[in-house]
């Protein structure tokens, strides 16, 4: 009696676990959902493009978080790596230098700073908290320059301080602490890239 009590109980755990697979699974990043239900064909039509495949679209963003003082203190590199980390959502890689410079002490080799690559829902999610919630929160913001565009259809951006994020608290930042934010499109110029980065809410200057 216990074993048939023990069988259609665990018969009955095995009916449930497909209905608990299905509520767990993540949820479509609305920037992306957005893109493939609106944005897309705003584009094609835009820029005159018949192919589907010819769409531009998001690549991978770059987060680049340069630390100078590394050199002389290897200590600084642990808050910028940890505060890198809360910002994209994505452990950090320590930068190393490529070659050795004396004019500014650097050797081959040393850790001189701290980079992300975001791809795929990471990547749009950081997107829509960069153009929906940071960027209005940097003092006087009058919008970002058109030209920082590199003839190849990628964007970079730069940031003063990690304080614009909301992520970071206040009290535990030690030092203002600048990046860079590279966004890399399949876009084949400028124009389309900009196009793209429009459409997806980046506040250009007018």
């Amino acid at each position: 009696m216990a074993k048939d009590k023990k069988a259609s109980k665990e018969s009955a755990q095995e009916q449930k676990a497909p209905e608990q697979a299905r509520h767990s699974a993540k949820e479509r990043p609305r920037l992306r959902a957005r893109f493939e239900k609106e944005v897309a064909a705003a584009l094609a039509k835009e820029l005159e493009l018949k192919n589907p495949m010819a769409i531009p679209r998001l690549h991978k963003i770059v987060v680049n978080m340069g630390m100078g003082e590394a050199t002389q203190n290897a200590k600084v590199l642990d808050p910028a790596v940890n505060e890198l980390g809360q910002i994209t959502g994505q452990k950090p890689v320590v930068t190393k230098a490529k070659k050795s410079i004396a004019a500014f002490k650097v050797r081959e080799g040393q850790s001189i700073g701290a980079m992300v690559t975001l791809r795929g829902d990471r990547m749009y999610e950081f997107f829509d908290r960069l153009v929906n919630i940071v960027l209005p929160r940097v003092r006087d913001f009058r919008g970002v320059s058109t030209k920082s565009f590199d003839g190849r259809g990628n964007f970079t951006l730069g940031l003063h301080d990690q304080l614009i994020f909301p992520e970071i608290s206040y009290e535990k930042v030690d030092k203002l602490k600048g990046m860079n934010v590279t966004i890399v499109t399949t876009a084949a110029n400028d124009n389309q890239a900009r196009t793209l980065l429009k459409h997806l809410g980046m506040p250009f200057r007018a």
